[in-house]
C-alpha cells in the first residue's frame, strides 16, 4: 500500500464505547482503492478492509501491498480505516479529551469500523479483513464476535490474546506513564514528552526479528534506534495509553472456533513479540479452514524481494474469492 495517499473524513453522528459511554461528532479517517461490486440491492460484496500495524512505511504487508492491489484492483474494493484511538479518527489527542477519553476494547475498535463501513458504504457485510500485529486483534475479533460478516481474514505475526513478553512489555509500559505526575495534569510537560523517548526505546525492541539485532553493531543498533525515536517524537502520550491499556486485556482465545471465515494464517519466526509455535501453529486446530504459512527462512526482510513470497502467498489465497 503507498502511504502517501489521500486520505477522506467521515463524521459519525455518535459512537457507543462497549462501557456505555456515548461520543458524538465522531472523526474517521478511511482510503479506498479498487473497484466496488454490488449484488442486485445495491449493496457492496466486495470489500476488503485493511486493519494496520503500528508499524508504518516498516509495515511487511504495506511491502506486498502494490503487487496485491495491482493482481485484484478490478475483483476488490480495499478500505483502510484509520483505528478508534489513533490520531486523524477518534481519539484522545484528535477530540481533546486526553485521559477522560473513554476506555475501550478490540471490540470497541471493530464496532467502530463496523458502524462506518454501514453508514458510509451500506455495508454490513465484508468479504474480507486482513492485519498485521495489533491489526490481526482486530481481525480475529472481528471474525470471532461477528463470524456470518466475514468470507476470509489474512494475518501476519499476530495472536489471540496478550501474555508473555509481550504482557510484560506493555505493563511496563503502562507503569512508566504511572510514574509520571503530570499525566493527569492539562497543559504541555517536558516530563510527558520523555515519557515517549523511554517508552519508545522499550517497544523498539519488537520492531525487527532478533537475529537482525545480533548482526547489527552496537553502533548501528544505535542508529536505527534513533530513528525510530524520532519518528515516535509526535506520538500523543493520551493515545498511546489508551491504546496500551485496550491492548493488555486483549483475549479472543475462547472465541476462536466461532470463526467461520476461511483463513489464511502467516507468520515469521525469531520477532521478540510473536511466537511461531505459541501464535501461529496452534490455530490450525482452533480456526477452522485455516491455512498455515511459515517464512521462518527469511534472514533480514530489508530487501524488496523479502516481501515477495509473502505478496505471492496472499494472491494465491485471494484467487479463490474472485
Amino acid at each position: 500500500m503507498n502511504f502517501d495517499v489521500e486520505y477522506s473524513n467521515y463524521v459519525m453522528e455518535s459512537f457507543e464505547f462497549e462501557s456505555g459511554r456515548i461520543l458524538n461528532n465522531v472523526d474517521v479517517e478511511y482510503w479506498v482503492n479498487g473497484t466496488p461490486k454490488y449484488d442486485n440491492e445495491g449493496n457492496i460484496i466486495n470489500a476488503v478492509v485493511y486493519c494496520p500495524t503500528l508499524k508504518g512505511r516498516n509495515s511487511i504487508f504495506a511491502k506486498s501491498h502494490d503487487m496485491i492491489h495491482e493482481a485484484f484492483i478490478t475483483d476488490f474494493f480495499f478500505i483502510k480505516i484509520t483505528a478508534l484511538g489513533a490520531p486523524n479518527s477518534c481519539s484522545p489527542s484528535s477530540s481533546g479529551l486526553k485521559y477522560d477519553f473513554p476506555h475501550y476494547t478490540v471490540k470497541d475498535r471493530v464496532n467502530f469500523k463496523r458502524q462506518f463501513l454501514e453508514e458510509k458504504f451500506n455495508i454490513k457485510k465484508v468479504a474480507g479483513i486482513i492485519g498485521e500485529g495489533v491489526g490481526g486483534f482486530e481481525v480475529y475479533t472481528w471474525a470471532s464476535e461477528y463470524p456470518n460478516d466475514v468470507e476470509f481474514i489474512i494475518t501476519l505475526n499476530t495472536t489471540f490474546k496478550t501474555y508473555g513478553y509481550r504482557y510484560v512489555m506493555l505493563n511496563v509500559a503502562d507503569a512508566i506513564i504511572d510514574s509520571s505526575d503530570d499525566f493527569y495534569v492539562d497543559g504541555y510537560s517536558v516530563s510527558i514528552s520523555k515519557l515517549i523517548v523511554v517508552i519508545s526505546r522499550l517497544l523498539f525492541v519488537g520492531y525487527f526479528p532478533k537475529n537482525v539485532f545480533e548482526e547489527l553493531s552496537n553502533e548501528e543498533i544505535d542508529v536505527l534506534m534513533g530513528d525510530y525515536v524520532d519518528e515516535n517524537l509526535f506520538m500523543d502520550i493520551y493515545d498511546f495509553k489508551s491504546r496500551n491499556d485496550c491492548l493488555l486485556e486483549y483475549d479472543v482465545s475462547d472465541k476462536l472456533e466461532n470463526i467461520e471465515a476461511k483463513a489464511l494464517i502467516m507468520g515469521l519466526s525469531d520477532y521478540f513479540f510473536f511466537n511461531d509455535e505459541k501464535d501461529v501453529l496452534p490455530l490450525k486446530n482452533l480456526i477452522k479452514n485455516s491455512k498455515i504459512a511459515l517464512f521462518s527462512e527469511k534472514e533480514s526482510f530489508y530487501d524488496e524481494d523479502d516481501y515477495k513470497d509473502i505478496g505471492l502467498e496472499i494472491i494465491s489465497f485471494l484467487k479463490q474469492f474472485k
